[in-house]
């Protein structure tokens, strides 16, 4: 039986609403998780939005985030964010806290959130 369902759980790592300037998400927590994943979904796009999406990783959740290294990172999300669409981002990396930031380098606005799905290390057996 395929069951994803079990072997993971979602936190919200970027409020979904209409963005409108770059910004840092919700610190994940990965002390007792074996992976992440972030899904980011997007809606509308206004102004010729131009926005797109990184993550960030901390030793301790509240200082010193820096961007993850390219080889830490699997992704699909593209430099510029298109509307209505959805993109993952997979965390390689080994600190324990990670984030989603969005970027902007041009235009109004887009309507984008974020869901990290963890792999927690007690997860039950399937």
């Amino acid at each position: 039986m395929r069951d994803l369902y079990s072997n993971i759980l979602p936190l919200v790592a970027y409020t979904a609403a209409v963005q409108s300037a770059a910004g840092q998400g919700a610190a994940i927590d990965l002390t007792d998780a074996a992976g992440a994943v972030f899904i980011v979904t997007t809606g509308a796009v206004a102004g010729s939005g131009d926005f797109g999406v990184k993550l960030q990783e901390s030793d301790d959740g509240s200082t010193g985030w820096a961007d993850v290294a390219a080889d830490q990172v699997q992704g699909d999300a593209p430099a510029t964010l298109a509307a209505d669409s959805a993109y993952r981002l997979g965390y390689l990396g080994f600190k324990n806290h990670v984030r989603l930031a969005l970027t902007k380098a041009g235009g109004t606005s887009i309507a984008a959130g974020a869901v990290a799905a963890i792999v927690p290390l007690d997860r039950p057996a399937a």
